[in-house]
């Protein structure tokens, strides 16, 4: 039987994956060490995800490996050679902010990491799909830079802008522009990625996220923006919004929809792409209607607060152009808009912690 082998597979893209091609028949190796609970503390912890995986999962087996460790990892890889079938990249350090506090570790998990992924894959089983989890972060603040206009509760392009209608496409340039430490360690990712699909013919994949969210997001104040919302909607918590009045505009796609995204990729493996991926015009809203749409569906009124400091690097209003996967896989579609996502992280959470409800 195939085997797929899923980094970061206790989180919320990792675990939507895992779910997916087990239940079409793989195996499927988890490979998660649980740093989120290192980088966020007790309540971004993964543990829950890799239990319920392995009770659930009968074709699941779980390493509780470091990505970085090459020993480890070339392990795994010898043990299964040519049989892995696909290899699907979702662990990271995912935060700007954590970032500044340990540049370091920061750039040896998402760019030495995806390194040694790199070369077992090459070194063991080089016909497999490598998809690579990205993120629209690799193109800095660039898009601060697009004529936006003020609404009343959110920012929009200025519809005479070519990209108005559809998003920001694959070819903005990521150059000459404020990254974050983050941002920067996951451009040095994301071009080993595609150099391994061009250099060595292998077949690669880049997949730059919007906002990627989900009920299995352990979401907390540095990362998970719409899973760390209702779960301060459900707990009464504060919650504090950074820069731009709350105006600011993320597009946002479901775990599952990208897992399925993944899924058409390692059918028809390309060398070397780069997608844009993320809700796009279909799914996107700002901060403020955001929190509209988690008091409504909590019923609670949430305590917000207003910070002028936008995060360094942060962007203004993002969309992505997803035209490139789609006419390249037409098969693949959304199965999840705003308002659904929501109701399933607000589900998720009350069933997750329901203490936290009452």
């Amino acid at each position: 039987m195939s085997v797929v082998i899923v980094t970061g597979s206790g989180g919320l893209v990792g675990a939507e994956t895992v779910r997916l091609f087990a239940a079409r028949g793989f195996d499927v190796i988890g490979i998660d060490n649980n740093m989120r609970s290192q980088f966020f503390g007790p309540e971004a912890s993964t543990a829950w995800q890799v239990n319920e995986l392995a009770r659930t999962c009968r074709s699941y087996r779980h390493f509780n490996s470091d990505i970085r460790d090459a020993s480890s990892i070339g392990h795994i890889f010898g043990r299964h050679g040519k049989a892995i079938s696909a290899i699907i990249h979702c662990a990271a350090q995912p935060s700007h902010d954590w970032a500044v506090r340990d540049p370091v570790m920061d750039f040896t998990i998402n760019a030495n990491g995806t390194l040694t992924l790199l070369e077992a894959t090459r070194r063991h089983t080089a016909d497999a799909a490598f998809i690579f989890v990205s993120t629209n972060k690799v193109y800095g603040d660039r898009p601060n830079s697009l004529p936006l206009i003020e609404q009343n509760t959110r920012y929009e392009l200025d519809a005479g802008h070519p990209w108005a209608a559809q998003g920001i496409p694959e070819d903005m340039p990521i150059d000459g522009c404020m990254h974050s430490l983050f941002g920067a360690s996951k451009v040095s990712a994301d071009i080993l990625v595609q150099e391994y699909g061009r250099y060595f013919g292998m077949r690669t994949a880049c997949f730059r996220g919007g906002c990627l969210t989900g009920p299995g997001h352990s979401g907390t104040q540095l990362h998970g923006f719409l899973a760390y919302l209702v779960k301060c909607a459900v707990t009464h918590a504060p919650y504090t919004v950074f820069g731009y009045k709350g105006k600011q505009v993320r597009d946002n796609i479901h775990a599952a929809d990208l897992a399925r995204a993944f899924w058409c990729f390692v059918q028809r493996p390309g060398f070397g792409e780069v997608y844009n991926i993320g809700g796009g015009r279909h799914s996107n809203c700002s901060m403020l209607e955001a929190i509209d749409l988690a008091e409504t569906i909590s019923g609670e009124k949430m305590s917000v607060s207003y910070s002028d400091a936008a995060r360094m690097g942060d962007h203004q209003w993002w969309i992505s152009d997803t035209r490139k996967f789609r006419a390249q896989y037409p098969e693949w579609d959304y199965q999840h808009d705003l308002p659904g996502i929501m109701r399933d992280i607000y589900e998720g959470v009350r069933e997750r912690v329901p203490a936290m409800a009452s």
